[in-house]
């Protein structure tokens, strides 16, 4: 058995040594990505593939029918401005849409109390075709680099040898990726366990990019705000409701639809200028950090209604698939590198999950019609034709009745790209400023409960792991990790901590960070 410091050579299967397992090659290190990543694909490929048929993750979830209402306008201007995407055209335009919920690393069955972030994925049905917007509840994630998912997931996951989930194997990940620093600080605190889904604040994460009729692009995140509020759980509160029903947020979320107290969300909108912003002390890219809501004000674009049950949960909830590549004209991609290995990744995994042909299932076709060259599979029981197509013609260009291109909506939007091929992390990681941030800005009694969740996992942890984490705390906040400290080594695990009580407000003189308050808005 190898102690710590010990390893062997990490290669891929074809037996080459993996040199770089942290970054994707992309042009320049803010992206884009190439598909010359022959280790990254050969790895997320894999990843996709290992669960059968329950999804690898976001396997327990609940699902409904609604609409999305536009507002026309983004904020007091209109959003032709910035996006020619039609949905978001006129005031008052109905869009249909489904909506998965989800608890993230746990399986099917695993109740709805757990800590674990919450997925949230809309598919809209639009008249340009199908829009995914694929995010979690939180606003921030725990990498910035897709060539961490497979990682991240195993080590969240249940020991492969015992079955049995551990917060060492957690923390040995998060203490040596500290870009995880701010999702953790959020994840145990009160905000890592929603009270329920209709009481859940949305995010795409990711920062996307919208396009105008000119070809003109802004980056933009998008937010689910919960028009009946926000509400958490604490880990006691979780408890007594776990001990008593493990379906709780599914049956909520169902028995209100019932009921007809329809739950609603506004979409929120922040927009920025596409270039690098080297006044900000982060990249904008980066899916670790927020954006300031006071500079990138959230700005609404239309309500969501969630107003009918499915009529069959496997058909419908647990068929539902999503991806964040599905994009309608106006809307793009950023550079975001995760955001860029999701893309591939996840309809990918639906293909493995559900079947070369699952577009052609209900919950997953589009309503308008759709005409492609695409043929045969498993489970094809239509041929995707179009209107006036030839049977015999299942190729393009073709003079003998077959498809033909369709005419551009709008100006295309091509960024021009002038850097080197690389495979390099980004240079503005701020690994730990706005989790200091988001530390004082919880309530009091949100960073007691956070404190006491991070001491009750980090006491089964190993001395090296609970030092990695303290220091990281301490970097966020000084505050933070020595309370953090202080909380283990009341637990009887001193010998790991003693020197990292409040060393950084010692050594340095800083006074401990102020209470700033917490926004009743949610984050």
């Amino acid at each position: 058995m190898m102690t710590e410091g010990q390893h062997s050579e990490l290669t891929n299967r074809q037996g080459h040594p993996v040199t770089d397992n942290q970054n994707l090659r992309t042009i320049g290190n803010r992206g884009p990505s190439t598909m010359e990543n022959y280790h990254f694909i050969e790895k997320i490929s894999h990843f996709d593939r290992e669960r059968v048929p329950e999804r690898v993750v976001h396997a327990r979830g609940a699902g409904a029918h609604g609409y999305f209402e536009a507002y026309g306008k983004l904020g007091e201007e209109p959003i032709a401005k910035y996006t020619r995407a039609k949905l978001f055209q006129q005031a008052g335009k109905r869009t249909p849409v489904f909506v998965r919920f989800s608890s993230v690393v746990h399986g099917g069955h695993s109740p709805e109390t757990l800590r674990d972030p919450r997925g949230f994925a809309t598919k809209f049905y639009t008249d340009d075709g199908n829009w995914d917007l694929v995010g979690n509840n939180l606003k921030i994630f725990f990498i910035r680099d897709a060539m961490k998912f497979p990682d991240m997931v195993h080590a969240f996951k249940p020991d492969p040898v015992t079955n049995v989930q551990s917060m060492e194997r957690f923390f040995d990940f998060v203490s040596l990726t500290p870009e995880a620093t701010h999702m953790i600080t959020f994840l145990f605190s009160p905000w890592g366990i929603p009270a329920n889904y209709r009481q859940m604040q949305g995010s795409g994460v990711n920062t996307y990019k919208w396009v105008n009729a000119e070809g003109k692009g802004v980056l933009v995140k998008y937010h689910w705000e919960p028009l009946q509020g926000i509400r958490n759980l604490t880990q006691k509160e979780a408890e007594m409701i776990q001990a008593k029903n493990f379906n709780h947020a599914t049956q909520d979320l169902y028995e209100a639809i019932e009921s007809e107290q329809f739950p609603e969300w506004e979409l929120k909108v922040q927009w920025m200028s596409d270039d690098e912003h080297p006044d900000l002390d982060f990249d904008p890219l980066d899916a670790t950090k927020m954006w300031d809501d006071v500079r990138f004000p959230m700005l609404p674009v239309g309500k969501m209604v969630l107003n009918r049950n499915p009529d069959n949960y496997f058909a419908e909830v647990e068929q539902a698939a999503f991806g964040t590549g599905v994009l309608v004209d106006g809307l793009d991609f950023s550079d975001d590198k995760l955001l860029q290995g999701r893309t591939f990744s996840y309809s990918d995994t639906q293909r493995y999950r559900v079947g070369s042909n699952y577009l052609q299932l209900p919950i997953n076709a589009p309503k308008k019609p759709v005409a492609t060259n695409q043929r045969d599979g498993a489970m094809a029981f239509y041929v995707d034709m179009g209107e006036g197509q030839s049977p015999h013609i299942n190729y393009e260009p073709s003079s003998l009745g077959g498809l033909s291109e369709a005419d551009r909506p709008g100006q295309p939007h091509e960024p021009f790209y002038s850097d080197k091929l690389t495979r390099q992390p980004i240079d503005r990681q701020n690994n730990f400023g706005q989790a200091g941030d988001t530390y004082r800005k919880l309530e009091e009694w949100e960073r007691e409960d956070l404190i006491a969740n991070l001491a009750d996992a980090l006491t089964t942890c190993s001395a090296g792991i609970q030092e990695r984490m303290i220091a990281h705390f301490t970097e966020a906040d000084a505050d933070y990790g020595r309370r953090v400290a202080e909380a283990i080594q009341a637990h009887g695990h001193s010998g790991a901590v003693r020197e990292h009580i409040g060393t950084k407000a010692a050594r340095e003189g800083m006074e401990l960070s102020a209470e700033l308050g917490h926004s009743t808005d949610g984050y």
